[in-house]
């Protein structure tokens, strides 16, 4: 006769486990999908999609609550793992990839168990995919929500390799090909200005600004700054479309990449205080402000 099966049935419906297992369900559901904001609570959230979407190579310090060791935000880890321990010197250093090789559904349930797996594994060994489950706590609980921390952008991948570390032939390749591909990057530095990113693809330069308003809120203000006119950096930039990604919205503009990045600050403040005004202009759209929206709806895209 063959042998019944054993089923993982989980804890009794009706039991506190059982509770408590739903409620995390419930939390985890909240913060993430394709069209919820997992990173929603945090102050590094809009940097932190930044990161995750298309800064090429940048570090954040993460503020993790209660103290303990040291976990580094690196935008990729060497090989695309998803976290990595290593020696520094006297100190041990957790880092947590945030551009994947692979993505599963839930972004901040994985980031949060790669987080909580880089507090206690050894150094010198590595994570590939980080699984959360439903005893893993969520990213917003392991964080201090209201810190914004600094944010280190390179312009290589030196920092895969530790200092005083000779990388064996086959790293030194892969960090070799790895620094061809970065394009120049930025973080535009001014008074309460935030996740406003630029980069110099070659042909030309973007600015990528990541927005926290309700997307049809956001959409609204640009269509009214656009009939005016006003939808732009001045000279030398161009509103190129928008995109969607984790429950966000960024405007895209071309920009002349012969200007340094930090020329563009001003302007992006001057146009940051026609959006407020927009967005706190709660008349009904005009016929031409109708038509921007249609218009700017149109060039918009999904990135996930």
């Amino acid at each position: 006769m063959a042998k019944k099966s054993k089923r993982n049935s989980g804890p009794k419906p009706g039991s506190n486990r059982a509770a408590k297992l739903e409620q995390r369900r419930l939390e985890r559901e909240a913060s993430s999908g394709t069209s919820s904001r997992p990173f929603e609570g945090l102050a590094l959230e809009l940097d932190l999609v930044a990161l995750r979407e298309f800064v090429p190579s940048a570090l954040v310090d993460l503020p993790v609550a209660g103290g303990g060791r040291r976990v580094v935000g690196a935008t990729i880890l060497p090989g695309g793992v998803a976290a990595l321990v290593r020696e520094e010197g006297d100190e041990v250093v957790g880092y947590v990839g945030l551009q994947l090789a692979t993505f599963g559904p839930d972004p901040a349930g994985e980031l949060g168990a790669a987080v909580e797996w880089a507090l206690t594994a050894e150094p010198g060994t590595s994570l590939k995919v980080a699984e959360p489950t439903e005893d893993s706590p969520r990213l917003q609980d392991l964080l201090v929500a209201d810190e914004l921390p600094s944010i280190t952008v390179h312009q290589d991948f030196q920092w895969w390799i530790p200092e005083g570390v000779e990388a064996a032939p086959d790293v030194a390749q892969t960090l070799q090909q790895a620094n061809a591909a970065v394009m120049p990057s930025a973080r535009l530095d001014g008074d309460e200005l935030v996740a406003a990113w630029w980069v110099d693809t070659g042909e030309k330069a973007h600015l990528r600004w990541i927005r926290p308003e309700d997307e049809d809120a956001l959409m609204t203000a640009l269509s009214r700054v656009h009939a005016a006119g006003g939808l732009h950096l001045g000279e030398g930039s161009r509103f190129a479309g928008s995109f969607r990604t984790h429950g966000l919205l960024v405007p895209v503009f071309d920009l002349d990449r012969e200007k340094h990045p930090d020329e563009w600050v001003a302007a992006t403040l001057e146009l940051d205080a026609r959006l407020d005004a927009a967005l706190a202009d709660e008349s009904p759209l005009t016929v031409a402000e109708r038509g921007s929206r249609d218009g700017l709806r149109s060039r918009q895209v999904t990135l996930r």
